[in-house]
């Protein structure tokens, strides 16, 4: 191989990058694999590759480099912005020395590339890694060698995609309304979505995607990036007038909030990036890495019961053991007690920071009630928000100089509570012992993290200076503190329902809270999308009540339980009040769930692109092809007759699958006008046909689902 070209491949993904010159390296392809190239084929892909200017450099878009140089002709966005009180702010790092490669164990490509400029005294240790998944990932460690401080405002990196990618998705939404999707055309100038509210945002741009016009889950090439930082970020899709495209993300920096003292360093968070054939695709690759982490969940996720929407505040030992019995009845194996166990809350106004338990509403402590639910053969989880503080606290009246606080004032309250600054050593160190402490004195396998509120006017006391980045490392510095403190411990990421949702805090947790609503129909959307980033078995999927508390919508138990078997399922109901009819139903869901849960969690999440939006298709299917199940979902009432027939995709085209028609909790109506006579004794066909031509389906209301079940016939 020619020493200027490193070629990387994996998992149907490839990547060439150039080094030469001394210079730091340049991204001939990253996209589909281009197959065994000899050291001839690399030379010559880098020289074809090479775009004659007219006029000048500038002309040139083919020098897209992952950290970006204004010295380099670059004419967009640059990878590093900083100065030395305006001076060295075009750094032009050149390489000391050959690029590093290396395989880990795990099948990992590592690239290792070290830089400097001599003039602006920066110094550069650029890292990427290709998984075997296919997902690329890269961040960048800058330091200081210069006497003077030098002030950071921004470092990204950007990937090109070439010129068919002509289309953009991203994400937005709001609270209870998370991951709503947004298309538009790749323009030229440039697209940004920035959130600088101190967490990763219930409007989270979540991936940012370029591709094909038209792509959708099963077709056309696609480009996706995201960033695994949970604090201010910045993603964008920049294109230049002389033809380059790019997609980027990094930290957005708060003037001043990131400065390097001599010999200082600061790492970026990761930029994780995926290409594929079709949104399927893309999803499978970061599925594969969140599966590969050393923290990933090695046994079966354990059916939830929260307390939050069966009781809110009004909290009791009599209450909550009855809630536990139903729940254990049902097939629960997790009791997680919500809000209101601590210091003096019994409302919303008073005792976050005070995280001990209260004397007046459990006068012995948890023990009886944890006692009781590991009797029912459950685990015992605990809500906590160890970020916030309310004004109305022994913390808060006792340390007022830990709340955030900017020029000389604090911030706007939200919530009837205020962020509590986990960047003072004192603040860092208070909530540490007391969450420590209660993990040693009680049996808790589970901690609902949450994050209700933004982290506005975010200064760090007494003198007003930007403290997001250094809270949110803290924050991940807790969540490891408490992990290593309590072996086998398990962390939700919960942030206003799924504000919080991004690969930097799941280093840490196992399991994101989607959304606070729970109202089955706005879950179709929510769940879609979360799995597009994480693994189903990663993800809160709750059964709620009738009506919804978030909507006010009321839907069937089916529909509910359909919904909610799809990820990690979880109850959020109060089940003293269910009547025996729908105990048994739900008690049939969780045990559906039970039986699948290795497919539902394990399997490879497809969507099938239906040509009615009104009808949703999407299932998993077993590692080994050998098993799938999907759902049949009518959002709404479709323009003609429907859904008509149903193509399922994802399945080896060569096998034969019986499919049939699972029914937990109610049957399926198999007789009659309008009902599809494959349903009542099942069909025997190949995976092709099922994906090709597809199976006619029994019509369906709006807001219901069917199941269909495929297991190999060998």
């Amino acid at each position: 191989m020619t020493p200027d070209v490193l070629y990387l491949r994996a998992s149907g993904t490839s990547l060439v990058l150039e080094l030469a010159d001394d210079l730091l390296p340049v991204v001939r392809h990253w996209g589909s694999d281009l197959g065994d190239l000899t050291d001839e084929d690399l030379a010559a892909l880098g020289t074809a590759a090479r775009v004659a200017f007219f006029d000048s450099p500038f002309d040139v878009a083919d020098q897209v480099t992952v950290l970006p140089e204004h010295a380099r002709a670059w004419i967009g966005r640059p990878g590093v912005e900083g100065s030395r009180e305006g001076r060295d702010w075009s750094p032009a790092f050149r390489t000391s020395g050959p690029a590093t490669t290396s395989t880990e164990p795990d099948g990992t490509q590592r690239v290792v590339v070290r830089g400097a400029d001599a003039t602006a005294y920066l110094e550069v240790v650029l890292e990427l890694e290709l998984h075997p998944g296919g997902l690329l990932r890269v961040r960048s460690t800058l330091t200081n060698t210069g006497h003077d401080t030098y002030t950071l405002g921004a470092v990204r990196h950007v990937l090109p995609v070439p010129e068919v990618a002509g289309e953009l998705l991203d994400f937005t939404g709001r609270h209870t309304y998370e991951r709503v999707p947004q298309r538009q055309p790749f323009s030229a100038g440039v697209h940004s979505r920035e959130v600088r509210t101190g967490r990763t945002g219930l409007d989270a741009v979540h991936l940012l995607c370029a591709g094909e016009p038209g792509f959708g889950f099963r077709h056309g090439q696609v480009w996706a990036v995201h960033l695994g930082w949970s604090g201010n970020q910045q993603a964008y899709a920049e294109r230049l007038h002389n033809g380059a495209r790019v997609l980027g993300a990094g930290e957005a920096l708060e003037h001043g909030e990131l400065r390097l003292a001599h010999g200082e360093s600061c790492t970026t968070p990761w930029l994780y990036a995926a290409h594929g054939t079709g949104l399927d695709e893309v999803t499978a690759r970061f599925h594969a890495f969140s599966r590969s982490r050393p923290h990933a969940p090695s046994r079966p996720r354990p059916v939830t019961l929260n307390t939050w929407e069966a009781v809110y505040f009004d909290q009791s030992l009599e209450r909550l053991t009855a809630l536990a019995d139903a729940g254990a009845a049902v097939g629960t194996e997790r009791f997680v007690l919500d809000d209101g166990w601590f210091g003096g809350r019994c409302d919303d106004t008073t005792s976050l920071g005070d995280w001990t338990v209260s004397p007046d509403v459990w006068p012995d402590g948890l023990q009886p009630l944890i006692d009781h639910v590991h009797g029912l053969g459950m685990e015992f989880g605990l809500w906590v928000e160890p970020e916030m503080v309310s004004i109305d606290s022994d913390l808060a009246r006792a340390h007022p100089e830990w709340i955030f606080a900017a020029g000389g004032r604090r911030g706007l309250e939200s919530r009837q509570q205020h962020v509590l600054d986990l960047g003072h050593p004192g603040a860092y160190a208070h909530v540490r012992d007391q969450l420590v402490r209660l993990l040693q004195t009680y049996d808790i396998a589970y901690l609902k993290w949450d994050h209700n509120r933004y982290l506005n006017d975010a200064g760090h006391t007494p003198g007003g200076e930007a403290g997001v980045r250094a809270h949110t490392l803290a924050a991940y510095r807790l969540m490891d503190e408490l992990i290593a403190a309590r072996p086998g411990l398990e962390i939700e990421s919960c942030a206003g329902g799924g504000g919080r949702v991004d690969l930097g805090v799941m280093e840490r947790c196992v399991r994101v809270w989607a959304s606070d609503c729970i109202d089955p129909l706005e879950r179709q959307q929510i769940q879609r999308w979360t799995f597009a980033l994480l693994p189903p078995g990663w993800v809160g999927t709750h059964v709620g009540s009738p009506r919804a508390h978030t909507t006010g919508r009321r839907h069937d138990l089916s529909f509910r339980g359909e919904t909610a078997i799809w990820g990690h399922l979880g109850i959020e109901w109060d089940l003293t009040r269910a009547t025996p009819e729908e105990l048994a139903e739900l008690g049939e869901w969780v045990a559906f769930h039970k039986a699948h849960r290795d497919l539902l969690h394990e399997g490879v999440v497809v969507n099938a692109d239906h040509p009615d939006e009104a009808v949703w298709v999407h299932g998993v299917v077993a590692v080994d092809g050998a098993e799938a199940l999907y759902s049949v979902t009518s959002l709404g009432r479709p323009v003609t007759t429907g859904p008509g027939r149903v193509r399922l995709p994802g399945l080896d085209p060569t096998r034969r699958y019986r499919a049939s028609v699972p029914t937990p909790g109610t049957e399926l109506r198999r007789e009659g006008r309008g009902v599809v006579p494959w349903t009542r004794e099942g069909v025997v066909t190949t995976g092709r046909v099922l994906a090709e031509v597809g199976l006619p389906m029994i019509p369906l209301l709006p807001e219901h689902s069917h199941l269909i079940h495929l297991e190999e016939v060998r």
